[in-house]
């Protein structure tokens, strides 16, 4: 399009902590910022600790081995503690408001957050938890799910997580590899209406994790504590007081977090202190615009890294609003519900999320005010270029909306917003500050304007200090260097625009090839799920005679059959709007498609399902008796 969909005023785009960051720099434009925040690193993160007011002490600026790829140390004598950098306030002003679906509400002030974290810290330490040691939350996204890490970090402790969904056997394939000392859970959640015990899963995880020597569990849904020790029994004991916050090194490791695991057991991915906290201060601060009391929402739960991304908004002294429960209750109203009844500044959510607003024809423009938002935040996986039609034409048309893009191995973005900059349709506005992100093309050149693989070829600070029981780190430097030696591969098939903008098409690994042209599948997805009768599609590549042929499932609305004129409307929309090569060969329909816990579809797993192979991780699938569509398929045969 020859204009962007929406450009901040001039006085807007002044207000922005970029903007003013910018300014202290003395770079005019964010190319040139971009462009030095990767040539002079050092100094970059240098001047992002000072404007965000990192509280700590931070030694030398210079980084050790600063041009190893893995290898370089960021302020190797730096001390800090990423829990009092959260807890920065005590006052009145609310810190936590939470919505349980439409049944439960809650707030919590700072001062009431320091005094639950003072007592939870001072109960993990009468248990023996020090520095080093692992917590781990089998939790919904509750209060006391922020209070438990921040107290875990108080301690030097390291904090680890999952959502009360994952099954036992899911849950044993994470806690199971850490081995954590102390376990947090709730006496159920809700989702959809439902209550759900979460005890009993609790008791079976305990009795095959035998590192755990303690169970607390927080009343959310009013159960009768049948399992371990309640908060309250556990928390009895102590008064608020200070918390004495144990001072750690700036690589120390602070969260572990999660691979997908559809591919063999989740890998253990550690992240430090410093870097976590330094990278999202620059995410939220300038990125985002998170200013002292704005209302910054995700919908998230604490099996995603977005709630670690989330929970860091405290540093920049805003209200966290929680939810617990499904998005979609009243098809989807609930949320926006929520945000003109907190005054939301900033709507976090998932491109599928938007997709299915758009499916159902909700236009929130037209049924709530949405007075104070000003930033939509979507991730999870590509944002089509209908999304950000539909959020400026029916959610609110003065927002910048923020397709946003890195995932659980950075615990933070490659590519996300820029507040005080345009936003073209179909493109992530901005490379991250610090983040010297290219795309390869596939002779490993540098490549604009054409599609290739995302990489990022100078070290971060919030690159990962290790996977857990990987000791000379071959696991962690085959995850992402083994392709392109000393340049990190994060595995999306992407393009960079005339803009400076970048597009993402789909995971790398599940590009399909046909002939030996390479397609990413959202290229697919874009047309396919703009038709009327289809709810969601996944596509893979089947081997096929020597070569490789394009399958794809779709899932139709209630009381849909997939007839012959469903399926040339499909083939002729792609063919119209893509190339013949992206046309399938075979069109199949499915009843559900299957997804992780975080709501990412997971073409890989079909694809092994369709060629025979097994998947080896069922336990990270939200849904894992969808993929029994997939096995056998008559269609698939000839």
């Amino acid at each position: 399009m020859s204009s962007p969909m929406w450009t901040p005023s001039p006085e807007r785009a002044a207000q922005t902590a970029m903007a003013r960051f910018m300014r202290e720099v003395g770079k005019r434009d964010y190319a040139e910022l971009h462009q030095w925040s990767v040539e002079h690193a050092p100094e970059f993160w240098n001047r992002v600790w000072d404007f965000c007011g990192v509280i700590g002490e931070k030694g030398s600026e210079t980084p050790v081995h600063g041009e190893r790829m893995p290898g370089a140390r960021w302020f190797p004598n730096a001390r800090l503690n990423f829990a009092q950098n959260l807890l920065r306030r005590r006052d009145g002003a609310e810190a936590l408001v939470f919505w349980g679906e439409d049944r439960i509400k809650r707030r919590m002030t700072y001062r009431q957050l320091y005094n639950l974290v003072s007592r939870i810290a001072q109960a993990l330490a009468d248990v023996g938890v020090g520095k080093g040691d692992r917590v781990a939350g089998y939790l919904p996204n509750l209060p006391e799910a922020t209070a438990a890490m921040l107290a875990t970090a108080s301690l030097g402790a390291v904090w680890s997580s999952c959502s009360p969904d994952f099954g036992v056997q899911g849950v044993l394939d994470r806690f199971g590899q850490i081995e954590p000392k102390v376990l947090f859970c709730a006496d159920g959640y809700i989702y959809n209406g439902k209550e759900f015990d979460c005890q009993e899963k609790a008791m079976q995880v305990l009795d095959r994790l035998p590192s755990v020597e303690e169970l607390v569990v927080i009343d959310y849904i009013g159960e009768t504590t049948t399992a371990g020790t309640s908060l309250y029994d556990f928390l009895e004991p102590f008064d608020p007081g200070e918390i004495q916050y144990q001072s750690v090194a700036f690589n120390d490791p602070l969260y572990i977090v999660y691979s997908s695991g559809t591919t063999g057991v989740p890998k253990c991915i550690v992240h430090g202190a410093g870097g976590t906290l330094l990278q999202h201060l620059k995410e939220h601060r300038l990125h985002s615009d998170v200013r002292v009391g704005d209302r910054l929402f995700y919908f998230t739960t604490l099996g995603w890294m977005m709630w670690n991304w989330l929970v860091s908004g405290l540093a920049s002294e805003a209200t966290l609003l929680l939810y617990d429960g499904s998005p979609f209750i009243n098809r989807g109203r609930l949320l926006f519900d929520y945000a003109d009844a907190e005054r939301m500044t900033h709507f976090g959510t998932s491109a599928k999320f938007i997709d299915s607003l758009a499916k159902t024809g909700l236009k929130p423009m037209e049924t709530h005010q949405l007075k104070k938002l000003r930033a939509v935040l979507s991730t999870g996986s590509p944002l089509l270029p209908e999304g950000f039609d539909y959020v400026y034409q029916n959610v609110k048309s003065d927002v910048c909306l923020s397709s946003i893009s890195g995932g659980t191995d950075i615990v933070s973005c490659f590519v996300l917003g820029n507040p005080a900059g345009p936003v073209w349709r179909g493109e992530i506005q901005a490379k991250g500050l610090g983040m010297a992100v290219e795309v390869f093309d596939e002779q490993g050149r540098s490549a604009v304007g054409e599609k290739g693989e995302l990489v990022c070829t100078r070290p971060f600070p919030s690159m990962p200090i290790g996977f857990w029981n990987d000791p000379d780190g071959a696991k962690y430097r085959a995850a992402y260097f083994e392709k392109y030696p000393d340049v990190w591969r994060h595995g999306d098939w992407s393009e960079i625009t005339e803009h400076g903008g970048i597009i993402i098409y789909g995971r790398s690994d599940a590009v399909l090839n046909p002939g030996g042209v390479r397609i990413g599948t959202a290229e697919i997805y874009r047309q396919v799920e703009q038709l009327e009768e289809v709810v969601e599609s996944l596509v893979i590549g089947q081997d096929w005679q020597g070569d490789v042929r394009v399958v794809l499932f779709v899932k139709l609305r209630d009381g849909l059959d997939l007839d012959d004129d469903t399926v040339n409307s499909i083939k002729r929309r792609i063919r119209d709007n893509t190339t013949p090569r992206h046309v399938p060969a075979k069109i199949v329909q499915v009843t559900d498609i299957p997804r992780t816990k975080s709501g990412k579809i997971v073409e890989l797993a079909v694809r092994d399902v369709v060629h025979g192979r097994a998947v080896k991780n069922i336990e990270a699938l939200a849904n894992p008796e969808a993929l029994e569509q997939f096995k056998n398929r008559a269609e698939l045969a000839d």
